[in-house]
């Protein structure tokens, strides 16, 4: 009876890995920079979008309350 052949594990890449390497092959290092940067901007708008809505909702909960 014959040993089974060693296995070899080999990480596959993530689809997050796979699109910055061909992001790296498309574009120079600022423009890379620039939409790093500008993806950073929509994230943080975002979360300034969801804090105002929260304090929004607080607002109308204290007016109501003080109507009831």
């Amino acid at each position: 009876m014959q040993a089974a052949p060693p296995v070899r594990a080999t990480a596959i890449p993530s689809v997050t890995d796979a699109l910055r390497a061909v992001e790296s092959l498309l574009m120079g290092s600022g423009q890379r920079t620039a939409r790093r940067n500008a993806w950073s901007s929509v994230v943080e708008d975002r979360r300034r979008a969801k804090d105002r809505v929260e304090a929004q909702r607080v607002l109308e909960a204290v007016t109501s309350a003080r109507t009831s």
